[in-house]
């Protein structure tokens, strides 16, 4: 590939490959070398600011284990042997930053994960990377036995977690991540992630018809995380963003950036329910 990156495009066919993707990411700090493990483009949840072309509820297919380690392999050497950074990348971000197991769809739902995980961890260490390996996930199969495997050995190998809470309430969550779910069971899986690797809570605010998130929503929210942090659950902190590229979901039409005043605001009443926060505008 020669088409040069950027934190506005996280093109899941960058790179011409089934399961891996470079992106620039903001986040993150740098190059990201995604795997997207839902090459169907399913989901067992429906985000109205999801990026993903023609989202369709379900789980991940069938992993091509071999594929994902041959894809792997090849994108890691020309980053790290080849003209990949030269080509390809901002020189400002000419840095690789993490493996993240994330792309179209919730990765834990598949059947595999924890033979993907000793895939992953098998050709980095092939390489000798010591950046992290991070999983960015809805949370809601983490009690799943095979994903407890994937994720203990993930917590031995420069693992994280990146565990998805937008809202807190019935309704707030039913708007934003299209899933009927409370914030007890909500609770439980953060708890199950932070359990076993560890975990950051990432928060995607954004305007609805032009609107903030309510007080009532906010308070709900830092109520939550007061309620971790009382209750002594190991988060590592809040990665707070904003909307970078547009929904492709019927939803759009509600969504907008909020402004980044509000953003501050909103990250300084985290901080001071004892949390230390990344902020994404």
């Amino acid at each position: 590939m020669n088409k040069l990156l950027s934190t506005g495009n996280h093109d899941r066919d960058a790179a011409g490959m089934t399961y891996i993707y470079p992106v620039v990411s903001r986040r993150a700090g740098g190059v990201s070398v995604g795997v997207n493990l839902n090459t169907n483009n399913a989901c067992n949840w429906h985000c109205a600011y999801c990026q993903v072309p023609d989202l369709v509820r379900g789980v991940a297919p069938e992993i091509d284990l071999e594929l994902l380690r041959a894809e792997l392999t090849a994108m890691l050497d020309d980053i790290v042997h080849g003209s990949f950074m030269s080509q390809c990348v901002p020189e400002a971000c000419r840095s690789l930053c993490d493996i993240a197991i994330s792309g179209n769809g919730e990765p834990t739902s598949s059947a595999a994960f924890d033979q993907v995980v000793t895939v992953l961890v098998d050709v980095m260490q092939q390489f000798g990377l010591s950046v992290p390996l991070r999983l960015i996930t809805n949370g809601s199969y983490v009690h799943k036995p095979h994903v407890q495997k994937g994720l203990t050995y993930m917590a031995k190998h420069h693992g994280e977690i990146w565990i998805k809470v937008d809202s807190v309430t019935d309704a707030g969550i039913q708007r934003i991540n299209g899933v009927k779910l409370d914030a007890e069971r909500l609770y439980r899986q953060v708890v199950a992630a932070a359990e076993s690797c560890p975990t950051w809570i990432q928060t995607c605010m954004a305007a609805w018809d032009g609107q903030p998130p309510t007080e009532h929503e906010l308070a709900a929210y830092i109520g939550f995380l007061k309620t971790l942090k009382r209750d002594g659950v190991p988060i590592q902190g809040i990665l707070l963003y904003g909307l970078a590229r547009p929904s492709l979901q019927e939803e759009a039409m509600h969504l907008s950036a909020l402004d980044e005043v509000w953003m501050q605001i909103t990250a300084e009443r985290i901080r001071q329910a004892g949390f230390m926060v990344n902020l994404s505008l």
